[in-house]
């Protein structure tokens, strides 16, 4: 694969040319040369946008893509599509499908049927047999077979010794444990954020405590087996907090954020739009304001889609009745960049370099020599999402028809390019 990339300003701290406008020449998949005004002497195929940004390829640590077990809702081959739009030229695929992905041969499952994509799929194996939380799964044999991660995904781990187990196991291979922290029997049966709205409409609410307590108890954990765990999904002031203390104590933690809290609050769901419905809840004003500069100060590491396909029988029916998730992969950059209160370099980090170093991968770099992995943008490109233009299977989002702010043009990966 060729091209030749015009007048792209780069985005990447670890290139020599970051900050510059300057042409990109790839040849075989390679990046062969940088520099201004670039000569096509070969009549490569020339790719120039107006506004044309570029950076590493961006990583998402949060997919589901519903394969093996509802493909009618999404699989591997229609969320790499997705992933694709985003910008990415990685994700991390969820394993809480049915059957999970609880053993050496689900994760070759997934390695091996998206062998040869532009997009990077790389699995995180369950942290509990097929999820359910009640013992260890096989996860040095996972870890062996290419898992990068080891989480239950949204079943959030109850059980406080099976957890200490896992943080104290893992030490030996230096897996990561992933925890999305929420105490169910405080949340069970919560549709929003308890608050003022859902007693407006009168629902019942998850409370901000179900998150902040299970927080606490995950970085206390951390603290008794001196290991490190990444919480995700954080959505509460307090949380933030929280994990800015333990950072503070020198803990090993790092945690993300889901783009769409970044930008939604639950003032959303006046009009029960189902497409809103998210677990962890959309949160308040005051909330969106904490992880926002929780982003801005480093305390969260990460920024991801949480895509989460649901198909129209699961949301289009009662709001009590409606499934929990948004599909949010081609417009998790947009929702992100849309707030217009985190910078683009400080996007960019939070979607390359933090959360392939949290897994332990290789970042790649713009600089001459090295392999072509790049996203292309224009975070000042303002734009709307019709549904027309959904690659995903499913078409739950709330941000159809409405307007974004930071345009993805396409990636280079893996020897290969797709551009708009």
């Amino acid at each position: 694969m060729n091209a030749l990339i015009k007048s792209a300003k780069i985005i990447d701290s670890n290139s020599k040319f970051n900050g510059e406008t300057v042409d990109i020449l790839i040849e075989k998949g390679i990046i062969s040369k940088i520099g201004k005004s670039l000569k096509n002497r070969n009549k490569i195929k020339e790719y120039n946008f107006k506004g044309l940004h570029a950076s590493p390829g961006w990583f998402d640590m949060r997919a589901n893509f519903c394969d093996p077990g509802h493909e009618y809702k999404e699989d591997l081959n229609s969320g790499l599509k997705a992933a694709v739009k985003g910008g990415f030229t990685g994700v991390m695929v969820m394993p809480d499908t049915e059957p999970s992905n609880s053993s050496k041969s689900g994760i070759e499952y997934i390695i091996n049927k998206t062998k040869g994509n532009i997009v990077d799929a790389l699995p995180a194996g369950s942290l509990s047999h097929n999820c359910e939380g009640n013992e260890i799964a096989e996860m040095y044999d996972m870890f062996s077979a290419g898992a990068v991660a080891f989480t239950d995904n949204k079943r959030s781990v109850k059980s406080s010794s099976l957890l200490n187990r896992a943080l104290l196991y893992s030490q030996s291979f230096n897996g990561l444990i992933i925890d999305f922290p929420n105490d169910k029997e405080l949340s069970t049966g919560g549709k929003i954020n308890e608050g003022v709205v859902s007693t407006e409409l009168g629902l019942k609410g998850i409370p901000t405590l179900a998150e902040e307590l299970m927080v606490n108890r995950d970085i206390y954990l951390a603290e008794y087996c001196n290991s490190k765990i990444h919480l995700s999904n954080i959505s509460t002031k307090k949380s933030v907090e929280l994990i800015k203390a333990a950072k503070k104590k020198g803990l090993q933690i790092t945690a993300d954020v889901n783009s769409y809290h970044l930008l939604l609050d639950e003032t959303e769901l006046l009009h029960f739009d189902s497409n809103c419905k998210v677990t962890p809840p959309l949160r308040t004003k005051e909330d969106i304001k904490a992880l926002i500069k929780g982003v801005n100060d480093g305390t969260i590491d990460v920024i991801c889609s949480d895509h989460t396909p649901e198909d129209i029988e699961t949301k289009q029916c009662e709001f009590d009745n409606a499934a929990f998730g948004m599909i949010n992969l081609q417009t998790s950059y947009a929702a992100a960049n849309s707030t217009g209160k985190i910078t683009t370099e400080t996007l960019v980090e939070k979607m390359t370099s933090l959360p392939r170093s949290i897994l332990g991968l290789e970042n790649p770099t713009i600089n001459e020599g090295s392999k072509a992995n790049i996203t292309l943008f224009n975070p000042n490109k303002k734009w709307n999402l019709t549904k027309e233009a959904i690659v995903s299977k499913a078409k739950n989002t709330p941000f159809i028809d409405k307007e974004l702010t930071g345009k993805v043009y396409g990636i280079v990966n893996n020897n290969k390019i797709e551009i708009e």
